[in-house]
């Protein structure tokens, strides 16, 4: 591998940390490294492929993969959401899963959506009753969005 002498970026001399890694020289490398990246657990890598704890624990640090594990949160998420209907977890604990997995980007990044509402088609829809308790005492049918209540009470603050 075309390393320099020294990667700053982890504070590890690549050099050094191939020739004395027992995952670098490990015929089943790629696999070591895709199954962290993807959050298994250094215990079970461990385990499965036959190398220490630690062992797992310098090696992604030398090699830059705690930071791809880092990025790769949805892949966590996902497990959670497979996982979903083999243990027991409440409905609000997958919920909130599939709520952080939506919300995260391919690249790992937290994406806040914003959702428009259109007032006027809301409107069209009620019926004359709707319209008419509307009128009355600002009351809102029961099928109109809960976003679009909270933005038109904070608009009559």
């Amino acid at each position: 591998m075309g390393h320099s002498r020294k990667n700053t970026q982890h504070g590890v001399n690549p050099r050094r940390h191939e020739s004395q890694c027992s995952i670098c020289v490990h015929a089943r490398r790629q696999e070591i490294d895709v199954d962290f990246v993807n959050w298994m657990s250094p215990t079970r890598i461990a385990a499965t492929y036959r190398i220490s704890r630690d062992s797992v624990r310098r090696h992604a640090h030398a090699t830059g993969l705690l930071a791809k594990r880092q990025r790769n949160v949805r892949a966590a998420l996902e497990k959670i959401i497979e996982q979903s209907g083999d243990v027991k977890v409440t409905a609000a604990t997958v919920v909130s899963a599939v709520s952080a997995y939506a919300r995260i980007n391919t690249v790992g990044q937290w994406v806040e959506r914003t959702e428009n509402i259109d007032f006027n088609q809301l409107f069209e829809r009620m019926n004359p009753n709707e319209l008419d308790a509307y009128a009355k005492d600002g009351t809102l049918p029961l099928w109109f969005p809960a976003k679009a209540q909270q933005e038109m009470k904070q608009d009559a603050s």
